[in-house]
């Protein structure tokens, strides 16, 4: 238990460095995210690429210099139990009026976690439950979490001009008027012509949601009991060999659209909050089936999603009783996969040791997943939670899931009793988690499995193989070269997307030169079972994808219909020269009938 009493200057001294070094990684995360609505309106698309680069970088800094001062001036390090029982108490007295208590409680466990000895990583020290809440936070400024507009079948069209109006985008509109009536339209249309009760309302975040190149309106429609949440998607457009201008590209409406608009397989949005919790809490209100920590991470919060899921894996593993299995399908060569049946995420830890034909190292591979989530996803690309030292009770673990650790990754497992209590621990030291797929291959073969003549199956083959060649192709948009395209490496989501998850063969497309295999010039070159030709380290011939992609005849034929220019040089060399020219590709986060046909 705590003291009662709080009588340590030091230990004041200590939590109020502590709240000005998360006040201060709150007020650079939100200048920077705050500057996105100008990089939008000039266009400075590089620019925006950029800056979502580094904004991931901020927190590890801010906790980094957070550390360094603690140990500069306090020596806080080398401080006893009881000091540090002190310093959460008096950071919780310094919350009580704080707009992202929780972030700032997650910051105090980075700091904590990073200079103390992992024996008090303990309730009494670390905030393993919020101790601050956030329901009812009010923002200070003048501009409130959403504002509310109160339309009539008459003026609606009016009230939602006045709403886009109300962002002040500071370019011009090819037609706003014109977009506008669109927009009408599809809330007319998503009403029906249902009566319109007393609460009819519209309500809107204040926050523009910014990635890529487009911005976002969200918000929802109030009828009645009846909630209808929407996103108007904001692009440029050229027109006429002049600046660009402004459209309203689509409307999105409905829960399944906000998944995909929000989903873990695309880059985090800026967006200017003063109360995130408050964000949260209207968008679950749209998505309440997205769990809330993957809310905190398509926001830019990162580590707040890292700390929501670990407790909700924690209260997963106190309401069940399944084992840790080795995740079913094809196992890969750098990583060793677990799952939890009962728990919709996989576990990921890279190997000791590879293949000859894997020439590569573990920090090589950490790289990899480093470039992924500091790149644009283009909703192709799985986003995955990185932990260290992570304890899980031993007998949650079935004991093929010990042996394949034992054999492939002894380095990163401990098992022990550090607490003491007779109660034996498995530890992880450094792994993956991401959110389970079905891996594409064995989705297919299910297909397969059903026969020929079964006419839902050759749909799913169909619609399978031409999600696998957009999602090449998305990557393809997005400066990023899969590496390994095995059927395998690529999953299929709830909603019937094809999402790449295996990167540590990853490069970017500028980085590797796409080449025609060449004729052989001689009847040995003709029939030689080897390669004759010299192969450049980053050199990649698209041709040769086929007999490894294509065996199926009914794949085949569905592929060659839709992507077979994937088989070609040209095709992966024109888009590489496009994007060294500077060129930045679109990629919908909405399908391509959903769009107004304006750009």
């Amino acid at each position: 238990m705590f003291p009662q009493r709080l009588d340590s200057p030091l230990a004041y001294d200590i939590a109020k460095a502590m709240v000005d070094g998360f006040n201060r990684h709150y007020r650079l995360f939100r200048t920077e995210s705050a500057r996105a609505k100008h990089r939008f309106e000039v266009a400075d698309w590089h620019g925006q690429q950029r800056a979502q680069r580094e904004r991931i970088e901020f927190y590890d800094l801010r906790v980094r210099e957070c550390s360094t001062r603690l140990e500069r001036e306090f020596k806080a390090g080398e401080q006893g139990m009881d000091v540090w029982q002190q310093v959460k108490l008096h950071y919780i007295g310094l919350l009580v009026d704080h707009r992202q208590p929780e972030l700032a409680e997650t910051f105090f466990n980075s700091v904590t976690t990073k200079m103390l000895h992992r024996s008090y990583f303990q309730n009494d020290f670390i905030f393993v439950r919020p101790a601050v809440s956030t329901e009812y936070l009010e923002a200070a400024e003048k501009r409130p979490t959403y504002r509310a507009y109160y339309p009539t079948r008459a003026n609606l069209g009016a009230v939602l001009l006045q709403m886009v109006q109300d962002f002040d985008l500071q370019r011009a509109f090819a037609d706003l008027a014109r977009d506008i009536g669109h927009v009408e339209s599809a809330v007319r249309q998503q009403l029906g012509e249902v009566t319109l009760r007393a609460n009819f309302q519209i309500q809107v975040l204040t926050g523009l949601f910014f990635r890529n190149k487009g911005a976002y309106i969200c918000g929802k429609v109030i009828n009645g009991f009846q909630e209808h949440p929407f996103a108007l998607p904001i692009l440029h457009v050229q027109l006429h060999n002049a600046d660009s201008k402004l459209v309203i590209d689509a409307a999105l409406f409905g829960e399944d659209d906000m998944l995909l608009l929000f989903s873990f397989a695309r880059a985090y949005f800026m967006v200017d909050m003063e109360i995130p919790s408050a964000y949260v809490q209207f968008l679950r209100s749209m998505m309440p089936r997205k769990p809330r920590n993957e809310i905190y991470n398509a926001l830019g919060l990162a580590k707040q999603g890292k700390t929501l899921f670990y407790r909700d894996l924690l209260l997963h593993q106190r309401h069940s009783t399944d084992q840790f299995r080795i995740a079913p399908g094809i196992k890969g060569m750098v990583m060793l996969v677990f799952d939890m049946p009962s728990f919709p995420y996989v576990f990921k830890v890279i190997k000791d040791f590879f293949p000859p034909q894997k020439d590569t190292t573990r920090e090589q591979v950490k790289a990899k997943y480093l470039l992924v989530k500091q790149h644009d996803r283009v909703g192709r690309m799985a986003d995955t939670l990185e932990y260290s030292e992570v304890a899980f009770p031993r007998e949650r673990f079935s004991d093929a899931v010990i042996a394949e650790l034992e054999k492939f990754a002894p380095s990163q497992l401990e098992i022990s009793d550090r607490d003491g209590d007779g109660q034996m621990e498995v530890v992880i030291k450094h792994c993956y988690i991401e959110r389970r797929m079905i891996p594409l291959n064995i989705y297919l073969q299910e297909a397969f499995d059903a026969g020929p003549d079964d006419r839902r199956a050759r749909a799913q083959i169909e619609r399978s193989v031409v999600e696998y060649g957009n999602a090449i192709k998305d990557l393809v948009a997005a400066n990023i070269f899969p590496g390994d395209m095995l059927w395998k490496n690529f999953g299929v989501t709830r909603n019937g997307k094809v999402v790449f998850y295996d990167y540590d063969e990853i490069e970017y497309l500028t980085d590797c030169n796409f080449r025609t295999v060449p004729q052989p010039r001689t009847e040995e070159e003709e029939m030689s079972g080897e390669i004759w030709y010299r192969v450049g380290p980053k050199d990649v011939f698209p041709e040769t994808f086929g007999p490894f992609l294509l065996g199926n005849p009914l794949v085949r034929e569905v592929f060659m219909r839709h992507h077979a220019d994937l088989l070609e040089a040209g095709f992966w060399q024109v888009h590489k020269e496009r994007i060294q020219a500077g060129y930045v590709h679109d990629v919908f986060p909405y399908e391509q009938d959903k769009r107004f046909g304006i750009g």
